[in-house]
């Protein structure tokens, strides 16, 4: 990292199911004005802008920002599946970093519908077709099951093969999830439930059942960087910096390891890390607090040992001894996660980023993690992209 970049502001709306939301332009509006005032900082300010977003036409982003002001700055709309919004993130920091700018949006949102996850088009190739190529190598395809609780659900699969792990352990994933977005106003789902309710609830593809699986999710989140000489000037909060960011995409392994936990990310999570804790010259072992992409309890697990924070093939022991949650090593998805804060594709990325920004200032309420110093962020895009960021108060 050449110069620091700080995060001045952030700001998100409550997540809600779909139909219940307003629409896309109202949302980034609202979060962005959030992102803004607890900044502190006028949006004539703000020299360029990064909207992340899956479902939307060309432009959706200026859509929403125009309805925060029309200043006729750059807008980069930015759509890499559910790693969109922290690609955005990552355009923003590189562009203050580089010296392009001084501070810059970045904004996601997400309206969505109903249902599983599918393609906008059918008259043209999917750019997940070779993913389910070797998926259907691999597992076969179920015509009655979503695709990615397949893609996922295999990856859980290939973990208990190869690791004897059982199938509640998944299951204690998603327990953990709801207690901790029961803590969480923003959160969609804050009702707790019980290991027996999650086991019990109707299978989606073994080992998942229902309450393993990220809902389809209407919300936005935003967050503001800038650069340090720029924050001084504007006398905003520089606690946050992001010590280290590295997006990484698939490679070889992906398509020939024959393993499904690569299929879906491992190896672009692991090369994310490795790079980010090594621009922060630290390791796993001091953070405190993480949000990682929890789309399916089974990539929760996996990630674990993606990221460092367990070594492959005891994820299972991490979880039984709560390492994962308050009390433990680390703190995993204070906010609840996809699971339960919810999954709008696009803005997924900037949550994450603001539940972390709120925990370094010490703000995060009920959710607040003892001495929160360190806090790493994982943000997954199956075809591919993920992004790691890791923030450090300063």
């Amino acid at each position: 990292m050449n110069q620091k970049v700080h995060v001045v502001g952030v700001g998100m709306i409550p997540f809600s199911k779909p139909g219940a939301s307003d629409d896309y332009p109202i949302m980034g509006e609202q979060a962005t004005r959030a992102a803004l005032a607890d900044a502190g900082l006028d949006y004539g300010k703000v020299q360029q802008a990064f909207v992340g977003y899956v479902y939307g036409d060309s432009t959706s982003g200026q859509a929403a920002v125009y309805r925060t002001g029309l200043s006729g700055i750059p807008v980069f709309n930015v759509n890499n599946n559910c790693a969109s919004g922290s690609s955005a993130l990552f355009l923003a920091r590189q562009a203050v970093e580089s010296g392009a700018v001084e501070c810059a949006l970045a904004l996601g949102f997400e309206q969505m519908t109903p249902g599983a996850l599918k393609g906008a088009y059918e008259d043209r190739p999917s750019p997940v077709a070779r993913f389910q190529d070797v998926m259907t190598g691999l597992q076969g395809y179920d015509e009655t099951a979503p695709r990615a609780a397949q893609f996922f659900g295999g990856a859980g699969r290939e973990y208990m093969q190869r690791f004897g792990a059982r199938a509640d352990t998944f299951g204690r994933i998603a327990v953990k999830a709801r207690q901790h977005a029961a803590n969480n106003p923003y959160a969609v789902f804050r009702q707790q439930l019980s290991l027996e309710e999650v086991m019990g609830a109707p299978m989606i593809f073994d080992p998942l059942t229902r309450f393993q699986c990220c809902p389809p999710t209407c919300g936005a989140a935003a967050a503001i960087v800038c650069s340090a000489a720029f924050a001084r000037r504007h006398g905003l909060n520089t606690d946050v910096v992001i010590a280290g960011q590295a997006m990484t995409t698939d490679t070889e392994s992906t398509f020939n390891s024959g393993d499904m936990r690569r299929v879906v990310g491992y190896d672009m999570t692991r090369a994310a890390a490795d790079a980010v804790f090594e621009q922060a010259g630290i390791g796993p072992e001091a953070v405190q607090v993480v949000e990682l992409h929890d789309c399916f309890t089974a990539n929760e697990l996996i990630t674990y040992e993606a990221l460092g924070l367990t070594a492959e093939g005891s994820a299972e022991k991490f979880i039984l001894d709560g390492d994962n949650t308050y009390g433990g090593r680390v703190v995993t998805n204070p906010s609840g996660g996809l699971l339960s804060k919810g999954h709008p594709l696009g803005a997924t990325g900037l949550a994450q980023c603001t539940e972390l920004v709120w925990q370094l200032r010490g703000t995060a309420d009920k959710r607040q993690v003892e001495g929160a110093r360190v806090a790493l962020q994982h943000n997954l895009g199956l075809g591919g992209a993920c992004v790691v960021t890791l923030y450090r108060h300063d």
